[in-house]
């Protein structure tokens, strides 16, 4: 009767415990790194156990988020004594104030050692473009054609991702493995630090 009554405390105590730690790390953001290279950011989260199906990844006002989902497998023989592992996680990272990128072209990548890593391509708007004089023949060049060349910026390519509140980056079965238990990693260099 007292080891029975020991057990059902120790049990109690246990899951008391997991579900707190549990908890707490629900609460705490998923730890990141914002890395800048001259044409992207890249957003290195760490997220150990994730698997493609459990990501979801947005970018709104020059913040990416991310949260996981995450669901606990059940194995049969077995009772689950302490229940640890948050099972949502979120995390955000802001890009600096002036940062012109285009989250359109972003995408993510689940690593194998526990990384997701989201890559933002930056824009070309305000990059300074060289304009070439075209030898045409004067005869048949417009007039207006002349005045043409006078623009030393290129406009055409920018895109105000700014304004494209919470644009989904892609997240595709080439770039991210299924999970841990995939030997064949779709896309993803499995040298990846």
């Amino acid at each position: 009767m007292f080891k029975e009554l020991g057990e059902r405390v120790e049990s109690a105590v246990l899951e008391g415990i997991g579900r707190s730690s549990a908890r707490w790390q629900e609460r705490t953001p998923l730890k990141v790194d914002l890395l800048e290279s001259d044409d992207a950011y890249l957003a290195v989260f760490d997220a150990p156990g994730v698997r493609r199906e459990d990501v979801e990844v947005r970018f709104d006002e020059n913040t990416v988020f991310v949260r996981v989902d995450r669901f606990r497998e059940f194995y049969d023989d077995y009772e689950m004594r302490l229940p640890g592992r948050g099972l949502s996680l979120d995390g955000s990272v802001d890009l600096p104030a002036d940062a012109d990128v285009d989250a359109r072209e972003a995408d993510a990548t689940v690593t194998q050692n526990g990384t997701l890593r989201v890559h933002i391509p930056k824009t070309e708007s305000g990059r300074e473009v060289t304009v070439g004089d075209e030898s045409v023949p004067h005869d048949t060049a417009d007039e207006d054609a002349t005045g043409a060349a006078e623009s030393t910026t290129d406009t055409d390519s920018t895109a105000d991702v700014g304004s494209d509140a919470d644009t989904e980056t892609g997240l595709s079965e080439e770039e991210i493995p299924d999970g841990p238990e995939d030997d064949e990693f779709d896309g993803v260099d499995s040298d990846e630090q």
